[in-house]
């Protein structure tokens, strides 16, 4: 009899468990669902926003200088640099909003906002809020990359040798935009609303420079020791990996090292992440 009971208490037990995890997905894809709505309200200034740059950089750095003779990307060099430049523009894109869209509203809901207050009163745990906010900010820089393509693609006035590496695209694509939020959620939890001018200035200005958009990795070569230190960031990673997935005759990266840095830093920045969040939330 007693082991009826026993046997009856743990499947009840068992079940207890597996409703409160439906219902704390269900949660997390009620509040997914809301920030995606969110976003769909304010496309007029997310698409300016996140076209603008990339539309610059390769319009001067493709069109313009070809154009006017200039070496980057002129007739000595047809099609190459316009090649080895796609992917780090569509890099470029997925990182800054990944960071941006997930950094700077954190740090306003933490300090200046209530609606952080709301979220932390939804029935489900902190951590999967804080997941929630890397799955939403990593749909948002997919997005970003997929606006930003046919810009990089077709803008430029030399030719560009692009083939599409299916495997290596659609494997390194949700990894870079993972990768990207999770920073943008470690940031976010750390940095005050005073602060942030400094995000743009001490933050994104090194990563972009410094993170392989203009050339490859192993064009770094003649300096080896700021090929060795950029290996830091995860920009070089990003931009190495949509090379692969993209360009035809461009060296670049070996894949393993580009999936190896990108899961390690989608783990590392995403351990960061929640337990910052956490933190500010407690406190």
């Amino acid at each position: 009899m007693s082991t009826t009971i026993e046997g009856a208490a743990t499947v009840a037990g068992e079940e207890k468990v597996q409703s409160r995890r439906f219902f704390a997905w269900a949660v997390f894809r009620a509040v997914l669902l809301r920030d995606l709505t969110v976003l769909d309200h304010d496309l007029k200034e997310f698409l300016p926003n996140t076209i603008m740059q990339p539309v610059m950089l390769v319009f001067v750095f493709t069109y313009v200088f070809p154009k006017i003779g200039q070496g980057i990307g002129g007739s000595s060099n047809v099609g190459r640099f316009s090649t080895l430049l796609l992917g780090g523009i569509v890099a470029q894109s997925v990182i800054f909003v990944g960071l941006f869209r997930v950094a700077l509203p954190m740090a306003r809901e933490f300090d200046i906002t209530s609606e952080l207050e709301d979220r932390v009163l939804a029935p489900t745990t902190v951590t999967i809020l804080a997941l929630e906010r890397i799955v939403a900010g990593s749909l948002q820089a997919l997005f970003a990359g997929l606006i930003v393509f046919p810009v990089a693609a077709f803008l430029p006035s030399t030719p560009i040798y692009l083939e599409a590496h299916w495997p290596i695209l659609l494997t390194v694509t949700p990894l870079a935009c993972f990768a990207s939020s999770a920073l943008g959620l470690t940031i976010g939890t750390r940095l005050e609303p005073r602060l942030v001018p400094l995000l743009a200035s001490f933050i994104a200005l090194p990563l972009g420079f410094f993170g392989a958009i203009f050339y490859t990795w192993n064009s770094l070569a003649p300096i080896p020791w700021l090929k060795v230190v950029v290996l830091i960031n995860p920009l070089v990673y990003m931009s190495e990996g949509f090379r692969a997935g993209l360009s035809i005759g461009v060296v670049h990266m070996p894949l393993a090292a580009i999936y190896g840095a990108l899961v390690g830093f989608s783990i590392v920045f995403t351990w960061l992440g929640v337990t910052g969040f956490k933190k500010r939330v407690i406190s």
